[in-house]
């Protein structure tokens, strides 16, 4: 996958920054990307384009588990988030919820808003493409893909037991 980094260096940014709490007014995901990453970047939402990726410093995602947070994410058409460390929480929600998090410190430390970056799971490389770099990271278990080729560990677990069902 590829797509422009939108780079936010200061750490943490909490779950209230990526999605306020005043905001969780509904578990649509088109209604809450209207307002991702709005205690960081007011102007994210209307910048932000399908398959870009959001970069950012250490402990992404702190503060109280939201997964309205990973949704607004997903609903702006992010494709990832890259960050030097995510919060244990977040990171493990985003894969429950089927959201490409990519603990990445190099990849992170690099990016500049607007690069292009290319994120290549198999091979374990956030490749900055505008900047000629490559970085790996550590890569993802075979459990952990085959949740995130799925959309989420309920699709997961649904394609489980529907095909234990038919069997």
């Amino acid at each position: 996958m590829r797509g422009r980094a939108h780079v936010y260096t200061e750490a943490p940014i909490t779950t209230e920054e990526i999605l306020p709490a005043r905001r969780l007014t509904t578990d649509e995901a088109a209604v809450l990307a209207q307002h991702a990453m709005e205690g960081v970047d007011p102007t994210f939402a209307t910048r932000v384009q399908k398959g870009d990726i959001v970069v950012a410093g250490a402990e992404f995602g702190s503060g109280p588990p939201r997964e309205p947070a990973i949704w607004a994410l997903r609903g702006a058409k992010v494709a990832a988030v890259v960050a030097r460390s995510f919060a244990r929480s977040f990171f493990r929600d985003a894969l429950n919820n089927g959201f490409l998090v990519i603990e990445c410190p190099k990849a992170a430390d690099s990016a500049q808003p607007g690069d292009l970056l290319e994120i290549d799971l198999k091979e374990g490389l956030v490749r900055n493409i505008t900047r000629g770099e490559n970085f790996t990271f550590a890569p993802f278990t075979p459990f952990a893909m085959e949740i995130l080729e799925a959309g989420g560990l309920l699709p997961y677990v649904m394609r489980q037991t529907s095909g234990a069902s038919s069997a």
